[in-house]
């Protein structure tokens, strides 16, 4: 019989009592050891977190500061409207997730239904535009333009309208369509994003959910200075909500106001005159296709030659900023980004690429001259040049004889650039060249003189251009080999003929390439920013200024002036004599050569104001040509393109002249109208802003010799009426100008 203990237990129940006394214990340990933890070690911290779910923040977003013109005149600022917003997480605890309450909000609204529902849903990667791509816990705005009734039917019937709000609130303005739009240049702002703010947290620019952050142009460019800082206003509440007092606040701190090289005048005028020779160019007969030009975009750009400031830049087709504020349209959206409207998006002064044609002989020239070619030498230029049975053709055939490098600029002469091309592509060992670098002068030139990189304008993305050089012709080769060798045919179409060359030798340099690429052909790209930067550099003495909009930062009570200088980024590769030679040449276009009809054949005061241009005409395979007109004078360069619009002088040249008599307030006759001039020398000085935010612009003399004087001086901010009205009296006369130019000017189609 097995003895059991007096207490009834079993050994085995006894060690399982153990265990569990064991088990208990050790729980009870980690319990208090935690405890100590939590109330001791860490109490401190876990008591100020806990304090912060009674601290309610009420955030108060900054003014985003303005973009002014050189005299101080807004191109973008703000002003109050009554925005309908609505918040996402409220309408997520109605049962239908809010859809009644968007209903009846789009019917005050006076929108349908489904155009509210749109603006209230998020973007992802399958969710096309209209949509939100802001925060989801921020307010999305569903209208910016609600009136006083709309605004008051939905505060007065709050309990309609769960998570609507209608509030008076600082929203941004661009210029209306008619007057100096500058969309590109200025850009455009939307709400910032939840990865926008998780990237941007620990940096000395964080943002906060009720951001707008600039997409692009100076918006973007500038956004950190124009944003300015939030005030944020922290409030304790109890366990109900109600506010208890006030535990601290932060102001809100206005952002800076950005001044701009931009003249809104000079701007409008350029807007003004490209968009009318583009509707002249399409009524033009393009005898190549019997067709008229299609002219479907172009840029110009107005340089300050002696800094790199941008006067104005226009880009066409164009848009009206002004879409984007308070959420853009699934109609607008689509009209922006769609290929029936060409992409208005785009900034073709920086981002439209194109060949330069015989605005390019300028570098081609200053690569013969290193290569040892004398400028004043004497160079046959023959109606056509031919190599291994192709035969390159001179503009319209036509033969000048033996002339200098000078005068085949004036007359843009191609086969004396192809006739130097040659004989440097056959020094450098033809299409195998000899052991070691070839000398490759003309392609050298190119990229001294800053193409096939960024100019480094403070705007965002620009693109570099094209030198077709033999670095480049190998790195396409080996990306795009295995396509031509599939596709290319020795005996098929030309498309399949050229695939089947490009299949076994597009690496290497051919004669033909090297042809081409003197006279601004074959694969050549540039921007019109940089051939104005170029123009500028001929102009001013041989420097390459990096081109800039932006002239000074200044700080909303206008106590902090922080000015953008003037930045260099290289010398143009060719000596002084090189480059007044050259200067002589250009001015020789404008008096004598391809540019003449535009010019001094048409009472341009030259003694006065020298002028200096070249010509440019295009070709491109599948299009028409594209139209250059590249110009400069002591003071500004004018560069203007378009693309299938034609030649350079007879398509771009009558606006370019147009500008210039804006500028300088020339009349048809070749008078000087000081009253009427717009801008005679560039403005060295910065409107004043006052600590109350009004603004005193510079004084302008039309004397230069006072303006530098004057620059230190401030005048009453001028009357925009006045202004514009002025503007408008200047686009009036230069469009009659224009058309009696146009009767009296040469029939013939220059390069």
């Amino acid at each position: 019989m097995t003895n059991i203990p007096e207490t009834g237990r079993t050994p085995r129940v006894q060690i399982r009592l153990v265990v569990i006394q064991i088990l208990v214990l050790s729980l009870l340990g980690t319990l208090g050891g935690r405890l100590w933890y939590l109330q001791i070690r860490e109490g401190a911290e876990y008591a100020k977190e806990a304090s912060g779910n009674h601290v309610q923040q009420v955030v108060e977003p900054a003014v985003r500061g303005s973009i002014l013109d050189a005299r101080g005149v807004p191109l973008a600022d703000n002003e109050t409207r009554l925005v309908v917003s609505a918040s996402r997480t409220d309408l997520l605890k109605q049962p239908d997730d809010g859809k009644a309450v968007l209903t009846k909000l789009a019917g005050v609204l006076g929108m349908t239904p489904e155009d509210v529902m749109l603006k209230v849903r998020l973007c992802d990667a399958e969710t096309p535009q209209p949509c939100w791509n802001g925060s989801p816990y921020q307010p999305i705005p569903i209208t910016d333009e609600a009136t006083a009734k709309q605004a008051l039917q939905i505060r007065e019937r709050a309990e309609d309208f769960p998570g609507i709000t209608a509030e008076p609130e600082a929203v941004r303005r661009y210029p209306a369509p008619g007057k100096s739009n500058t969309a590109q240049v200025l850009g455009y702002l939307s709400p910032v994003t939840d990865d926008e703010l998780t990237k941007a947290q620990d940096t000395d620019s964080p943002y906060l959910r009720s951001d707008q952050v600039g997409r692009s142009g100076l918006e973007r460019e500038y956004d950190k200075e124009l944003r300015g800082k939030a005030g944020v206003t922290r409030y304790e509440v109890d366990n109900l909500g109600r506010v208890i007092g006030e535990a601290e606040a932060d102001a809100a701190e206005p952002g800076s106001n950005l001044v701009t090289s931009i003249d809104a005048r000079v701007q409008r005028v350029a807007e003004y005159e490209l968009n009318e020779a583009m509707k002249e160019a399409r009524k033009q007969l393009d005898r190549n296709t019997n067709e008229n030009y299609k002219a479907d975009s172009g840029a110009v750009v107005v340089m300050e030659a002696k800094t790199g400031r941008i006067v104005a830049m226009a880009s066409n087709p164009t848009y009206d900023p002004n879409a984007w504020v308070g959420g853009i349209s699934a109609k607008d959206y689509t009209r922006l980004t769609g290929k029936a409207s060409n992409y208005p998006l785009l900034n073709r002064a920086i981002q439209g690429q194109s060949a330069p044609g015989s605005t390019f002989k300028v570098i081609s020239t200053a690569g013969a001259v290193e290569a040892g070619y004398d400028f004043n030498g004497k160079y046959p230029c023959t109606s056509s040049y031919s190599v291994g049975g192709q035969v390159f053709k001179n503009f319209e055939s036509q033969s000048f004889g033996s002339i200098s490098l000078g005068r085949a600029l004036e007359v843009s002469c191609d086969t004396v650039f192809y006739g130097l091309a040659h004989k440097e592509w056959q020094k450098d060992g033809g299409i195998n060249p000899k052991k070691g670098e070839p000398n490759d002068y003309f392609f050298k030139a190119a990229h001294q003189f800053g193409l096939g990189k960024e100019t480094g304008i403070d705007l965002p993305n620009e693109v570099t251009g094209r030198v077709p050089d033999r670095q480049w012709k190998q790195s396409y080769w080996d990306a795009n080999k295995d396509g031509w060798c599939k596709t290319g045919k020795k005996d098929g179409s030309y498309v399949e003929k050229i695939a089947y060359e490009n299949c076994l030798e597009g690496n290497k340099m051919r004669a033909g390439d090297e042809i081409n690429y003197s006279i601004g052909q074959g694969d050549t790209l540039v921007t019109p920013i940089q051939m104005a930067t170029i123009y500028a550099a001929i102009s001013n003495g041989g420097t390459l200024y990096d081109p800039t909009v932006g002239k000074a930062v200044v700080s909303a009570d206008g106590k902090t002036v922080t000015e953008i200088k003037p930045k260099s980024h290289g010398k143009l590769p060719i000596s002084k004599a090189t480059l007044s030679q050259m200067d002589e040449a250009l001015a020789g276009v404008a008096t004598r050569g391809t540019a003449a009809w535009r010019f001094a054949q048409v009472g341009w005061p030259q003694d006065k104001i020298a002028m200096h241009a070249k010509t440019g005409t295009a070709e491109v395979y599948g299009k028409q040509t594209t139209s250059w007109f590249t110009t400069y004078t002591k003071d500004y360069a004018v560069v203007m393109t378009i693309s299938q619009g034609g030649t350079g002088s007879g398509a771009s040249g009558p606006a370019v002249r147009n500008i210039y008599d804006a500028l300088y307030g020339v009349s048809d006759d070749g008078r000087i109208d000081k009253k009427n001039a717009l801008q005679p020398t560039p403005l060295t000085s910065l409107p004043k802003i006052q600590a109350d935010g009004t603004i005193k612009s510079p004084k302008i003399s039309k004397d230069p010799a006072k303006q530098q004087r004057l620059s230190q001086e401030a005048a009453p901010e001028p009357d925009e009426t006045q202004a514009a009205g002025t503007v408008q009296q200047n686009t009036n006369t230069n469009r009659d100008t224009r058309r009696r130019r146009r009767k009296r000017g040469s029939r013939r189609m220059c390069t």
